[in-house]
């Protein structure tokens, strides 16, 4: 049995009809427009294009594309009823010509705003929605990426470590929770409680509605922190001052999308220090939201 939801796309002030029906996407259409492959997580499906191009600096520090300059698409529905949401890492000049692409190609832009503060060049993260055929949606996609200079062609296979390096199993105890190491970065994402709606359709926490939470090496005993929390308006400051009391810098606030329910405000922040310094600044904003508890 197919089971299938209706539901409605804002565009241009109209209500679109919108069916997500469960019988999936076919990747493979998706990894032929876009040129490489992603990783399917529930019904979600996406895909990475870390700017490997860029060297971006904070104070210093190079950052890793793992850490805070991985654009990305996420599509779920079906093969003709399809929505794509992401975030794409651009310099500013890169805005504009990135930007009327989509617009031209009918997708939605919903947010313009900085991650970081104080890097070096500066970069701006645009956010973007799409609906319709899966593979047209890649499509598109990549000529407004091919407007930028990011890498298009499909990335080298990266070489892990067969041992993560010690402070990673400093961060897991201090946030008692298991995360993924990847490129040099410990990612989290970690799931908020209760559902996140849009036009009616329930939005998964791999299509961006997770606490984000990135590391890296900071040199001799200190890592890196960045990402961005996921809060309601009620966990918006009970977060900041967690974050403040614990030497942690928030470098913005803003939304993400136009019209999701609850509505949601994303924090980014940044630190740098001691893996058991800045793993407890963060678990104790963690424990301010509403998420699910770890396994």
């Amino acid at each position: 049995m197919i089971v299938s939801h209706r539901l409605f796309l804002v565009l241009a002030g109209a209500l679109i009809p919108f069916t997500v029906a469960a019988q999936g996407l076919d990747t493979a259409k998706i990894d032929g427009q876009l040129g490489r492959s992603g990783q399917k997580a529930g019904e979600v499906y996406k895909v990475g294009f870390p700017r490997t191009d860029l060297h971006v600096s904070v104070h210093g520090l190079v950052i890793r594309p793992g850490l805070a300059l991985g654009s990305w698409a996420a599509f779920l529905g079906t093969d003709e009823s399809a929505m794509v949401m992401g975030d794409l890492v651009l310099l500013e000049s890169e805005i504009n010509p990135v930007l009327d692409k989509l617009r031209g190609a009918g997708f939605e832009i919903t947010a313009i705003h900085n991650h970081l503060a104080e890097e070096t060049p500066h970069v701006m993260y645009m956010h973007y929605m799409g609906h319709g055929n899966a593979a047209q949606l890649a499509g598109e996609l990549r000529v407004a990426l091919a407007a930028s200079k990011t890498p298009l062609e499909k990335p080298a296979a990266s070489v892990e470590l067969p041992n993560p390096p010690t402070w990673v199993d400093a961060i897991e105890k201090k946030l008692g929770r298991k995360g993924a190491f990847r490129g040099g970065v410990l990612g989290y994402g970690v799931p908020r409680s209760g559902q996140i709606t849009m036009g009616g359709m329930t939005i998964p926490p791999a299509a961006g509605m997770a606490e984000t939470i990135n590391f890296q090496a900071a040199g001799e005993g200190s890592v890196a922190t960045t990402g961005d929390f996921v809060l309601t308006a009620p966990e918006v400051n009970p977060v900041i001052s967690e974050l403040r009391s614990h030497g942690i810098a928030v470098t913005a606030l803003h939304s993400h999308m136009l019209t999701e329910e609850p509505r949601l405000f994303f924090m980014h922040f940044w630190s740098v220090g001691s893996p058991e310094a800045v793993g407890a600044g963060i678990r104790a904003a963690l424990e301010k939201i509403s998420v699910e508890p770890a396994r």
